[in-house]
C-alpha cells in the first residue's frame, strides 16, 4: 500500500500560515473550520539564548489510525490505493468517536454538514498520483513535501534523505498510532520538544 504523507521542514517554516489559508480555500472550509493549524513551539531558554520553531499540525496519516478503529459505520477508512485516511461523509453519523480517538486533535465536526472532517491531503488533487496538496504547492518557504515514503523518488523521501536521523521527528505517539507525517528540525536550529 502507498504511504502518502507530508514531510514538513521546520528549519524552513516561517509560521506564515499560508498552509492554513490554502487549505481553507481549496477545501471550501467554513468560518471556524480548520484542517491545519500552526502552533508556536517556544520560546525556550533564557535571553540571549532563545530558540523556538513553528509546528504545523494536521492529520498525521497514522499507520494504525485510532479514528478508523473506533468508527462504528466504516465512515473513517484508509483508501487502499493512496493509503490516505479519509471520511465517507455519506456513512458518517456524527457520533464524534473519531474526534475523541484522535491523539492529535486534528478532526472536527463540519459546522455545515454535521459530519466528521479532516485533512485529506487534498485527495481531489492527489488521488490520481499527479498532484500535490495545496498547502505544499503554496508554501512560500518551500517547507512542505508530499509523497510516498516507500518511493525513494518521491519529494517527501528525497527531502528526508538530505537529513540525518537526529533531524527527523514525529509527534509523540501516545499509543500505537505510528504517525507517518515527518518533521525535520535540525538540532542547530532548535531542540525538538513536540
Amino acid at each position: 500500500m502507498t504511504k502518502n504523507c507530508l514531510v514538513v521542514n521546520l528549519d524552513r517554516c516561517s509560521g506564515c500560515e499560508t498552509c492554513i489559508v490554502s487549505c481553507k480555500f481549496e477545501n471550501n472550509l467554513g468560518l471556524g473550520d480548520f484542517w491545519c493549524r500552526v502552533l508556536a513551539a517556544g520560546p525556550y531558554g533564557e535571553f540571549p539564548h532563545i530558540e523556538g520553531y513553528y509546528l504545523p499540525v494536521m492529520c498525521q496519516q497514522c499507520e494504525n489510525p485510532a479514528c478508523v478503529a473506533v468508527c462504528p459505520t466504516g465512515a473513517s477508512y484508509r483508501d487502499e490505493k493512496t493509503g490516505v485516511v479519509l471520511v465517507d461523509h455519506d456513512k458518517c453519523i456524527g457520533c464524534k468517536y473519531c474526534l475523541y480517538a484522535c491523539p492529535y486533535g486534528v478532526r472536527s465536526m463540519s459546522k455545515k454538514t454535521g459530519v466528521a472532517q479532516k485533512c485529506t491531503l487534498c485527495s481531489q488533487l492527489t488521488a490520481d498520483g499527479t498532484g500535490i496538496p495545496k498547502c505544499a504547492s503554496d508554501c512560500p518557504a518551500g517547507a512542505r513535501f508530499f509523497g510516498d515514503l516507500d518511493d525513494p523518488n518521491s519529494a517527501a523521501s528525497k527531502e528526508l534523505a538530505k537529513y540525518s536521523a537526529d533531524c527527523i521527528h514525529t509527534l509523540k505517539d501516545p499509543g500505537n498510532a505510528h504517525p507517518r507525517t515527518k518533521y525535520i528540525l535540525s538540532p542547530s536550529i532548535c531542540e525538538w520538544r513536540s
